[in-house]
């Protein structure tokens, strides 16, 4: 597998004719390199124990399962509960097998959103329910997700088996209350920042929390890797929202305008559906509403959504997170570790993936 975090993307959040005049972020070729120099290590390491737990008894399991690991993800869930344990001064030898819990847990909520969403690609690739079937998918992500409980169990601690817990319940629900307010043009932020609370920012959280955990911290140091990977996990999906419009699908992995065209409404549709004259609204709903959205129906969408300072307005929301998040760092000391946190923090507000 490659080690796919911080790939070689554009080094400029610069959307052309799409552009957010007063929203400009810049994140430098020498910057990325720098962060995936310090991160290799720990990359290396957590691929060779997502590799080991791979195999089964059931040749299906491991060829859908190692699709899904291996089509590009990122790993930043298992390096950031890494991370967080080395910031909390651990320097024992389990953290990467601990860590990849997150990202079999991950894997297998994807495997489960691209049935649910009748999904054709995953990060540039055929999903896995459009090669091996629906009921394949489901039962590989089943596999995955009871290999992570397994993993977490076999470090014998309840408080990580208590926030695991959790965090599987909440993610749960998350993706329950997703399907609740399908279709449903709607639903206002509040209602917005609930479903991705807990379908992205809770495992980014928990990631962060489990490694304060494992690094034996004090109270107010594991409140404050959680809020930070609370953070920082409302900003990722945040800009995730904004490449759906201003993406391409090299970038995304999946075609541009996939979330709109499934029904799913994030804070750039709310903000364009709240701010808009009736006009604006009713060409939005319409589009919404369409059986079929043709690239060029898309691209009306786009624009409209663009004008309406939607993505300036979603970018400046990230922002005030990820300031939030690099501001709770400040109970630790200056380290390399802690400095590497708020260099990831901010590359994920200018990522172009």
């Amino acid at each position: 597998m490659k080690n796919c975090f911080l790939t070689s993307h554009a080094s400029t959040l610069n959307v052309k004719s799409m552009a957010v005049p007063s929203f400009r972020l810049s994140c430098t070729d020498i910057v990325k390199a720098k962060i995936i120099a310090r991160i290799r290590p720990d990359l290396e390491r957590i691929e060779r124990e997502i590799e080991g737990h791979l195999s089964s008894s059931v040749p299906l399991i491991s060829v859908v399962a190692r699709h899904i690991m291996g089509s590009g993800g990122k790993r930043l869930r298992p390096l950031l509960m890494v991370l967080a344990a080395r910031l909390c001064r651990y320097n024992g030898g389990q953290d990467a097998a601990l860590s990849v819990v997150f990202e079999f847990l991950h894997a297998a909520t994807l495997l489960h959103d691209d049935v649910v969403d009748n999904a054709e690609v995953r990060r540039s690739k055929p999903a896995s329910n459009t090669i091996w079937g629906n009921p394949a998918a489901v039962l590989v992500g089943d596999f995955l997700y009871s290999k992570a409980v397994l993993l977490t169990v076999a470090h014998s601690n309840i408080r990580i088996l208590e926030v695991f817990s959790k965090t599987t319940t909440l993610m749960a629900e998350g993706e329950v209350l997703q399907l609740v307010h399908s279709d449903n043009l709607e639903i206002d932020e509040k209602e917005y920042f609930e479903v991705i609370t807990r379908k992205t920012a809770v495992l980014i959280s928990a990631a962060c929390q489990i490694g304060a955990i494992l690094g034996n911290a004090g109270d107010s140091e594991e409140a404050a890797l959680r809020d930070y990977g609370h953070h920082l996990g409302i900003a990722f999906q945040l800009v995730d929202d904004t490449l759906d419009y201003t993406g391409d699908v090299k970038e995304l992995g999946k075609p541009v305008g996939n979330d709109f065209k499934e029904g799913k409404v994030t804070l750039p549709l709310i903000f364009a559906m709240t701010t808009s004259d009736d006009g604006v609204r009713e060409r939005l709903r319409r589009a919404f509403n369409a059986d079929e959205i043709s690239a060029e129906f898309f691209g009306e969408v786009r624009d409209l959504v663009v004008r309406s300072g939607a993505i300036d307005h979603t970018l400046a929301t990230a922002d005030g997170h990820i300031r939030q998040a690099k501001e709770v760092l400040s109970i630790f000391p200056p380290s390399p570790t802690k400095e590497l946190l708020t260099d990831i923090a901010d590359f994920v507000l200018c990522r172009r993936m």
